[in-house]
């Protein structure tokens, strides 16, 4: 049987751009996106903690401290707000047991904090 399981987690991302003129995705610090193992184009989950939005898109790489919110996604939060990035894969069930997902925490200018496995 295969789960959908957690497999990374960026936490306390700040929105530093909002751009619905772009044709759709989040950007991502590249340097974040590496330490959580998330790929360019991998589908994520965004949860907006300032107005409770869940929303669904791909991850485009992006500069030092970027988080910016593209296209329709840009109706879902402004700058300033604080996301959590969720990424899930699926696994077989004999390969989970012992899994952890990559959590990277971020500080307020989108600098990795701490990371967690």
């Amino acid at each position: 049987m295969l789960r959908c399981i957690l497999r990374a987690k960026i936490h306390g991302a700040t929105v530093t751009e909002s751009n619905l003129s772009y044709e759709g995705s989040i950007t991502i610090d590249k340097t974040v996106l590496k330490k959580a193992g998330i790929l360019s184009y991998e589908q994520v989950m965004i949860s907006n903690l300032n107005n409770g939005e869940r929303f669904e898109t791909y991850v485009i790489p992006g500069k030092r401290g970027e988080i910016c919110l593209n296209g329709p996604t840009a109706r879902k939060g402004v700058v300033g707000d604080k996301i959590i990035i969720f990424c899930y894969s699926y696994f077989q069930d004999n390969t989970i047991k012992n899994f952890e997902p990559d959590i990277v925490f971020l500080d307020d200018r989108n600098r990795i904090l701490t990371t967690k496995k």
